[in-house]
């Protein structure tokens, strides 16, 4: 059962992520804020992506002089939302 998950990034430009959860499958991504177009094609690539498969391509990603990006906040936020689920 898909259930929905919003996340408040920290130190990029977007205010919120949202994307939905069905066991460790992630889909339905949306950034609020940020580079709209590059976000829009990270949410497609990223459509039906398992939780490890995003943390594997995008943890720790970096931009510019941040310690993050809007890929690895993405990562955090579906990673913790997997781990609440399954406590």
């Amino acid at each position: 059962m898909k259930k929905n998950y919003t996340y408040r990034p920290k130190n990029v430009c977007p205010v919120e992520i949202a994307f939905q959860l069905d066991g460790n499958v992630v889909s339905g991504i949306r950034f609020t804020g940020g580079c709209n177009g590059n976000l829009k094609a990270i949410s497609k690539l990223l459509e039906g992506s398992t939780v490890e498969e995003i943390e594997r391509k995008l943890r720790g990603n970096t931009c510019g002089y941040k310690p993050t990006s809007c890929a690895d906040q993405l990562a955090i936020a579906v990673r913790e939302a997997y781990d609440r689920e399954n406590r």
